[in-house]
């Protein structure tokens, strides 16, 4: 096992954990943002003397890599990058969708052939969305999606999707079939990030620090509307 701090700054939430050993040690979250730059700092701040007074060796740095907010992504990966350099430790990076999902599969009960379906609010009737199975297999990739009464219906024809994130909310009146069901008050956090972090961690799934960019900016700016930016 290893010592793997979290950092999350993909949504208005700011959180920052330490897991060892497969558990969380240490956790700080703000739900008051967007706060990013003045927070972030003070939170990585106290999770590495934590670290350091405890004298436990760390691994690696996990950040969680999009889609989301443009800037809280930028300086929560800019944070993860400085502190990799720092201490000459690997990077890892992690869909915030997926991160999203651990809550879920830890906290309910959820029948075999369930689908997840992780949103993040991109503003009017669009999200950003995914579609995995109870394994985190991606059955539907990350996109930009405008949702409409037929939005997922191929997968709401044959499984209970379950749909959660800011993103949710807004879709319920739209997405009335009897196989869509939403959760409420999930967030990507960083004390969900440590499953798969240390999943990552054991195969040695490392990002390239000096040439490692956000999802958001990677994946989605040259093909998304300005208005969702």
């Amino acid at each position: 096992m290893s010592c793997i701090l979290h950092i999350e700054t993909s949504t208005e939430v700011c959180s920052v954990a330490v897991s060892q050993d497969g558990a969380s040690i240490f956790s700080k979250e703000d739900f008051n943002g967007p706060s990013h730059a003045t927070v972030l700092g003070v939170f990585v701040d106290e999770a590495l003397s934590f670290i350091d007074n405890h004298a436990i060796p760390l691994d690696a740095v996990a950040v969680s890599c999009g889609p989301g907010s443009y800037t809280g992504l930028r300086i929560g990966v800019s944070m993860a990058k400085g502190i990799c350099y720092g201490r000459n430790i690997p990077l890892i990076g992690l869909p915030t969708l997926e991160v999203m999902c651990v809550p879920v599969l830890l906290a309910h009960d959820l029948p075999e052939d369930a689908l997840l379906c992780p949103m993040i609010d991109a503003r009017r009737m669009e999200v950003y969305a995914a579609v995995y199975d109870r394994a985190l297999k991606v059955q539907r990739a990350i996109g930009a999606d405008i949702i409409d009464e037929n939005s997922y219906a191929e997968y709401l024809e044959k499984h209970p999707v379950y749909f959660f994130g800011n993103g949710a909310a807004k879709c319920k009146e739209k997405l009335s079939h009897p196989n869509a069901h939403f959760i409420e008050n999930i967030h990507p956090v960083a004390k969900w990030m440590f499953p798969l972090a240390e999943k990552a961690m054991a195969v040695e799934d490392f990002k390239d620090v000096a040439y490692f960019e956000p999802f958001y900016l990677k994946e989605f700016v040259a093909s998304t509307p300005k208005k969702l930016l």
